[in-house]
């Protein structure tokens, strides 16, 4: 009878956690498929028209990437891949090289006046989106590298 009961109770909150997970469990299993996903500077490298970010303005400029409001997903049709990766613009972006454990990816950061492109490549996939940020707009604006 008590391993009655006990089967009964294991099945129980085996069946609780599986219909309704804890919320630490569905955050991480949502953040490794986030479009625009948190980032920690010391596992990235940042650049600029070839030249490192490095120190305080690396912390800073994935601080202000971290915090961006995420606006809008731009949907890329199979062929436009490339049309993405290399614009016909006169903006340098900043290119953030993300490398953890096997995902390597790649963030291309268009700054313009008032919105912020991202195109983000990993593996062969190609996905592009639109932030939000006065701080990044600030950041690029002050340093005076947007071209």
């Amino acid at each position: 009878m008590t391993w009655t009961a006990f089967i009964i109770i294991i099945l129980g909150i085996t069946l609780k956690m599986l219909t309704s997970p804890p919320s630490a469990v569905v955050n991480w299993i949502l953040s490794k498929f986030a479009l625009h996903p948190t980032l920690d500077s010391e596992e990235v490298t940042v650049t600029f028209n070839g030249n490192y970010l490095e120190g305080e303005e690396k912390v800073n400029f994935t601080d202000f990437f971290n915090k961006a409001s995420f606006l809008e997903r731009n949907e890329i049709f199979p062929g436009d891949e490339k049309l993405f990766l290399h614009p016909e613009t006169n903006i340098i972006p900043f290119i953030i090289h993300l490398k953890k454990s096997k995902r390597v990816m790649n963030f291309y950061v268009y700054c313009e006046n008032d919105q912020i492109f991202v195109v983000k490549q990993w593996k062969r996939k190609v996905a592009s989106y639109n932030l939000r940020s006065d701080n990044l707009q600030n950041f690029t604006a002050s340093n005076s590298i947007n071209v």
